[in-house]
């Protein structure tokens, strides 16, 4: 059951790592965040820490693009970083492994935690803080209900950073957020979706 955004784009949203290390995905998360700012965007060292790693031992990236990478988002995003949030994580009740992440959230008065391991958070444990988890599809679907035009613009961005059609953006993002790209399809009106391609 997907969450009601509000009609604010002040929403603070912890971004997993699992939604942060595959490109496409990252690419769209934070360009909405950036360009459209349909919401604020939070993380820790921790959870940059986790991203860095794989996409080194996973992805193959060197050191000095992952490095890159980061300074690039601290460049952009100076805000995004929780600190102090350590003090909570032995409070959490989720899976250990992603109780610095609910404990972050807490920290910050996040709203939304955008994860693919929505297992890990059991209702139980969200619901003293009124924090709602979503997967990526979700998360896309509920900022396109919210702006459907800033959605557009994105990808037709991200498409044109890489010279590439927007469908190609589409196909990528489908192997994270397949949800959403089949959603988008279907409700995207056919002009933007043309402008988009052009």
């Amino acid at each position: 059951m997907r969450a009601n955004f509000k009609e604010v784009r002040d929403v603070k949203v912890v971004l997993d790592a699992c939604v942060l290390i595959p490109m496409p995905l990252a690419d769209t998360l934070l360009r909405l965040a950036a360009g459209q700012r349909l919401y604020l965007p939070k993380w820790t060292d921790q959870i940059m820490a986790e991203v860095n790693r794989n996409l080194t031992e996973k992805l193959g990236l060197t050191d000095e693009q992952v490095a890159y990478r980061e300074s690039e988002i601290r460049r952009h995003f100076p805000e995004a970083w929780v600190e102090g949030y350590e003090d909570l994580i032995f409070e959490m009740t989720n899976h250990p492994k992603d109780r610095h992440v609910l404990a972050a959230a807490v920290r910050c008065n996040a709203e939304v935690i955008v994860t693919h391991n929505a297992r890990d958070f059991p209702r139980t444990s969200l619901e003293p803080f009124s924090i709602t988890v979503m997967g990526p599809s979700t998360f896309l679907r509920n900022l396109y209900d919210l702006d459907p035009e800033a959605i557009a613009k994105t990808l037709k961005s991200q498409a044109s950073s890489i010279k590439r059609p927007v469908e190609y953006v589409l196909e990528r993002l489908s192997i994270n957020a397949p949800g959403f790209v089949s959603f988008f399809r279907k409700m995207a009106p056919p002009q933007s979706r043309t402008e988009a391609d052009n």
